[in-house]
């Protein structure tokens, strides 16, 4: 017999209006999120044992799992390879998110400011623990057209700028962020050494700089969302060219970012 999973715990508790509430967790349903969740993170298609091994589930129960999520086209399976990756389905769950969060209707009006003003283009980001980022808002510059990145597009939590104010900012153990910056992949990687006093000068200022560190030719700046425990739970980041941008120039704009982000929070934050 398998030893229990986070993906089959029998209960969690939890308080509600003043009294412990015991919240039973449904097996199938915990595990097909993990499954979606797997396959999300995932560069590429996954095979059945992949997925059984990953998440220690029994195989058949795997495959059954799959199959309702192939059916609910939540997931889709390469008939040739018999790999598994997700589906259209998810689009319209992602779009009511998108539609229905509060900070990316908050944040859009300072993101179409800073990009007019700056001619930048301006991101909105979710944090998701260590995990990743996620952009749930948008503002573009036509200056960066050849750079992808779209509402819904992720990148790891500890990339670039933001991902230095994750570390300053997330209340997150260091040890779990060393090992997580060690897997990161950069154009030009800091040391983690020098990496480290740029969180901690990131705590100091509120605010991050990446020059073509994460990519080359590429300045990035962020600044942190806290909430009220003075955590980041998300983060307004500029993106532009390295070259039309000086050190100066950089610090002002990452100065505004920085107001900007502190009224998205008070927005959101302060009642």
């Amino acid at each position: 017999m398998r030893a229990p999973t986070s993906t089959s715990r029998t209960s969690v508790e939890s308080k509600s209006q003043g009294h412990a509430r015991r919240v039973r967790a449904v097996p199938a349903v915990t595990r097909a999120i993990a499954i979606l969740r797997l396959l999300g993170s995932s560069a590429s298609p996954l095979g059945l044992k992949a997925i059984a091994q990953t998440l220690d589930l029994v195989p058949s129960t795997c495959l059954h799992i799959l199959r309702a999520l192939v059916e609910e086209k939540l997931a889709k399976v390469n008939p040739y390879s018999k790999r598994y990756s997700l589906d259209v389905g998810m689009l319209p769950l992602g779009r009511a998110v998108l539609r229905n969060s509060s900070f990316a209707t908050l944040v859009q009006p300072e993101l179409d400011r800073l990009s007019k003003r700056y001619g930048l283009t301006a991101i909105g980001v979710e944090m998701l623990a260590l995990e990743y980022m996620v952009v749930v808002a948008l503002s573009r510059s036509p200056a960066l057209l050849g750079l992808h990145v779209d509402v819904g597009s992720r990148f790891p939590a500890l990339i670039s700028a933001s991902g230095r104010c994750v570390a300053a900012f997330g209340n997150h153990p260091w040890k779990k962020i060393e090992q997580r910056f060690r897997s990161l992949r950069w154009d030009n990687a800091p040391k983690l050494g020098v990496w480290r006093k740029e969180v901690e000068s990131a705590k100091r200022k509120g605010y991050s700089i990446d020059r073509s560190n994460y990519i080359n030719g590429i300045a990035i700046i962020a600044a942190p969302v806290l909430d009220a425990n003075q955590h980041m739970a998300q983060g307004i980041v500029l993106l532009g060219l390295a070259e039309q941008i000086n050190n100066s120039a950089a610090i002002s704009i990452a100065r505004d970012m920085r107001a900007a982000a502190e009224t998205v929070a008070k927005q959101m934050y302060s009642h």
